[in-house]
């Protein structure tokens, strides 16, 4: 499946506002930010390197494999959803990722509604680009 990897990407001021209550992840070697499967913690914000998205069937074949953008938010959905995390992400050395944990996140979407809105936005990218790749356009 082709995925447009924009459809993670924030909008500045979103992401500026995220990354002011963000901690920096060390990407001094290769590392997993998340796998598939795993229940969600919190939200990744690729500020600059390069770090993959992926994901398998239940069978394990790859069916998703994209270099995340700058400024891209993963794992929105499954902290939003509060289900695991559909994808993995994977960092590769030297990556600029930071952190913002699920008690942070919560707390910055009910005390600042416009940055909520900026939120949706960015899940409605990820469904109409989902629903694109899958029916072929």
């Amino acid at each position: 499946m082709n995925l447009d990897s924009s459809a993670f990407v924030a909008d500045k001021e979103l992401v500026m506002a995220l990354r002011q209550r963000a901690s920096t992840i060390d990407c001094g070697h290769d590392r997993f930010l998340f796998q598939q499967g795993d229940e969600p913690t919190g939200l990744y914000i690729v500020c600059g390197g390069e770090v993959m998205i992926t994901m398998e069937s239940p069978a394990g074949d790859e069916v998703v494999s994209m270099r995340a953008e700058r400024g891209s938010l993963l794992g929105l959905p499954g902290l939003i959803g509060n289900h695991a995390y559909s994808l993995s992400a994977f960092a590769n050395k030297g990556a600029e990722v930071s952190f913002v944990s699920r008690e942070v996140f919560s707390q910055l979407m009910l005390s600042e509604p416009l940055l909520a809105l900026m939120i949706l936005r960015v899940l409605a990218n990820e469904v109409r680009t989902a629903r694109l790749a899958i029916s072929g356009k």
